[in-house]
């Protein structure tokens, strides 16, 4: 029997996969240095980037549109919505009276440094204290994508089972922070909100965690504000 390792198929199939590394290496290092240059726009403008990822049906979207009422009574903020298809996100935004642009990524799972870079050309930074990405829905590749961001923030519906955070932890290892939303369904599904945090915590001990929900037909997610105008201020004075 010949050795596998004189192959040519083997070898060929060898070839390919450090081609296919060497692509992923350079594709890494050019989105990072788009995105240190991003982050220096932002820090130059003083303008906090809160980027928001979570998968699809979480409640990034509606998260948005209850907290950004109160956001912008002491906030100027503007958001980049992220889609593989449609306007939808975009136009929801807007009838809060928020400004908000649409990347269409046609096929794509997540956004990249060059295409903020591409939407800042359409917004006014020295008009802005917070700009707010709303990523791809996806837990997976918007993790590993800097955007220039000040900070990563996940999305989770308690929904979507605790174990949620274990299946995917690089999307919470690099979070600065966390949003529990959809708590007023705890009653009606198997889910344990304090074991959901546990999970998330043994990841990353210092991300900081947040409660959203409805009670009583209103949307809670006051300390999830305070914390965000508390950044957006801090990154003012620096």
């Amino acid at each position: 029997m010949k050795n596998s390792f004189f192959n040519p198929i083997c070898l060929r199939m060898a070839l390919i996969m450090i081609k296919e590394i060497e692509i992923d290496e350079e594709l890494y290092e050019y989105n990072n240095k788009i995105a240190a240059v991003n982050r220096e726009k932002f820090k130059a403008k003083g303008v906090y980037a809160l980027n928001v990822m979570g998968s699809p049906g979480s409640g990034k979207t509606t998260l948005l549109e209850n907290i950004l009422p109160k956001l912008q009574k002491q906030l100027r903020i503007a958001v980049i919505e992220g889609d593989i298809a449609t306007q939808n996100d975009a136009l929801r935004i807007q009838k809060t009276g928020v400004a908000a642009v649409q990347i269409n990524t046609d096929g794509g799972c997540h956004l990249d440094a060059k295409m903020i870079e591409n939407q800042l050309e359409k917004l006014d930074l020295d008009s802005l204290d917070l700009l707010i990405i709303e990523n791809v829905g996806n837990l997976v590749c918007p993790a590993e994508f800097d955007l220039g961001e000040d900070l990563l923030m996940v999305v989770l519906s308690v929904a979507e089972g605790e174990d949620k955070p274990l299946k995917y932890p690089l999307a919470f290892l690099n979070a600065g922070a966390a949003v529990l939303t959809k708590t007023d369904l705890l009653p009606y599904v198997d889910a344990n909100i304090d074991t959901m945090k546990q999970y998330i915590t043994g990841i990353h001990p210092q991300i900081e965690i947040f409660e959203t929900g409805k009670k009583d037909g209103v949307y809670h997610a006051d300390e999830l504000i305070r914390f965000i105008i508390a950044q957006a201020d801090l990154k003012k004075i620096r």
